[in-house]
């Protein structure tokens, strides 16, 4: 079994209005009972104006029935005759008053109500279906339709069995609730038997651009879902940081004045101590040869520490070093 939705209320509050505005607590039924006789009654006595289809909107104390029609000049009628009898059959019907519009309908060609009766007009006339059919549909896309389907079932030709068969041309997305379908259902009767004809034409995409719909401005392309490697990748290179300050130039410090030649101004000091001490040692009676060795040996390794000392000295004069005091005579030198 198929299970069909109908295209004009599977998209009612998306892209399509309601065509019947009102609302109503204790007498729904009854006044939605009124509807239907309301909208038989302009069917009936509007059968050759081409009326697509009928908007009813209540209010307190007024009914307004809006009436789309192809042909206006039929259903206003000589000097608005049309329009006051219609009225008030209408007020009959109701016990408020009653406000009546027409719109005309610029493109019959695109409005499937439209097309489905011209279909049925033509079978009346026992004209082919296949013709009536493929004629139906060129003009549709003539007129701009990106897609139409035309479907006739019933005893076609006089046939002692019914069936169904369909005609289309381009694409009809029933399922995308954005397309623009406008369907159409209308029952032919012939000397055979009823046939029914339904229409559907794709008119294009809107979103929210038909009055009472739902959203009035396109919605923003969603963006791909994305973890966050992929995220910063999709997104491009972040900002470069901003380079960190350049250091200042550090001022080139002074020369710091190398430290006084102490050490190396007490050797020679200390070498002439020495030596004072080694030439005074005959004097002194040294008791054994082991201490006047190692006299000796200390005396020639002060003498060897106090050259190096001063080579080091040398090689690193500093500028502004004062001389070194001499050594004070000891009676031994005097002498």
């Amino acid at each position: 079994m198929g299970h069909k939705v109908h295209p004009y209320g599977f998209r009612i509050g998306i892209i399509k209005p309601w065509l019947a505005k009102w609302y109503a607590d204790r007498d729904y039924a009854s006044l939605l009972g009124e509807d239907m006789r309301i909208r038989q009654l302009v069917g009936k006595q509007l059968s050759n104006a081409s009326v697509s289809q009928v908007e009813i909107e209540r209010g307190i104390n007024h009914v307004t029935v809006t009436v789309h029609s192809a042909k206006p000049g039929i259903v206003i009628g000589k000097g608005g005759a049309n329009v006051e009898s219609l009225r008030t059959n209408v007020g009959k019907l109701t016990n408020k008053k009653v406000k009546l519009e027409i719109k005309e309908i610029l493109q019959p060609e695109l409005d499937a109500v439209l097309v489905a009766q011209n279909v049925a007009g033509q079978l009346e006339r026992r004209i082919a279906f296949r013709k009536a059919m493929k004629q139906a549909i060129q003009r549709s896309i003539k007129a701009g339709a990106k897609g139409v389907k035309v479907q006739v079932a019933g005893r076609l030709g006089g046939s002692e069995m019914s069936r169904s068969e369909w005609d289309r041309e381009g694409r009809i997305p029933l399922g995308t609730l954005r397309a623009d379908i406008s369907y159409g259902v209308v029952h032919a009767h012939t000397t055979y038997g009823r046939i029914g004809v339904k229409a559907w034409i794709y008119r294009g995409e809107q979103l929210g651009e038909r009055p009472g719909a739902a959203r009035t401005e396109p919605r923003e392309a969603r963006r791909p879902r994305t973890t966050r490697g992929t995220r910063a990748a999709a997104e491009g290179p972040a900002t470069p940081p901003s380079a960190p300050p350049a250091p200042e130039p550090v001022a080139a410090a002074a020369p710091t004045p190398a430290p006084e030649p102490v050490a190396a101004a007490a050797a020679p000091a200390t070498a002439a101590s020495a030596a004072t001490r080694t030439a005074a040692a005959p004097t002194a009676a040294v008791p054994t040869a082991r201490r006047s060795a190692s006299s000796k040996a200390r005396a020639a390794n002060t003498q060897e520490a106090a050259p190096k000392s001063g080579a080091k000295s040398a090689a690193k004069p500093a500028p502004s070093a004062p001389e070194a005091p001499e050594a004070p005579k000891t009676p031994a030198e005097d002498s």
